[in-house]
């Protein structure tokens, strides 16, 4: 990585914490900043109030796929998965063409195992990398999910009704309760 792009970086994420923005707008590789290297030392008060300064910005600027990015983000680092959907699909509902939306979106599946779908929103990321670098990121999580589903999860498509087993087994329960009574 060149010197420029490093001082440029540095000075875009300084500048956006002087001037009291959120971290999570995209540095200049394009990559939502999130204050913490790794997420598993950041403390929840720290998360909570990255959280809350994020959920404001997204009320200020509610058109940035950027910020419900870096809130979807935060929220699964949270542990909070129904608002880290929530927050990805927005992004994803108002820039479509957002590589880290869908990338984070697709990462969030995969990481729930939802293989089929995070597969089919992975390629999605696969198509909007705009660069090496995306797509070999995109292209490597793809890979993972492939190996996943065929090694070791089991990918359980609900296509079938499951009226007759639960009939069944409602006639089993009657029966069993029928017999308690009698005795």
């Amino acid at each position: 990585m060149s010197e420029a792009m490093v001082v440029s970086s540095l000075a875009s994420e300084s500048q956006s914490r002087s001037a009291g923005l959120p971290t999570g707008m995209p540095n200049a590789f394009g990559i939502p900043v999130v204050p913490w290297r790794d997420p598993h030392v950041v403390s929840p008060e720290e998360l909570s109030n990255h959280i809350a300064r994020l959920e404001q910005a997204c009320l200020a600027s509610p058109r940035s796929a950027d910020l419900r990015t870096a809130l979807g983000m935060a929220y699964a680092v949270n542990f909070e998965v129904y608002k880290s959907m929530d927050a990805l699909e927005e992004a994803t509902a108002i820039e479509p063409q957002h590589f880290w939306a869908q990338m984070k979106y697709a990462e969030l599946h995969y990481r729930l195992r939802t293989l089929i779908r995070a597969e089919e929103e992975t390629l999605k990321a696969v198509e909007l990398a705009g660069n090496p670098w995306q797509l070999s990121a995109a292209r490597k999580q793809l890979q993972d999910i492939r190996t996943l589903a065929r090694n070791s999860a089991r990918n359980v498509a609900w296509t079938k009704p499951l009226t007759a087993p639960a009939l069944v087994l409602s006639a089993m329960m009657l029966i069993v309760f029928m017999v308690m009574a009698w005795r």
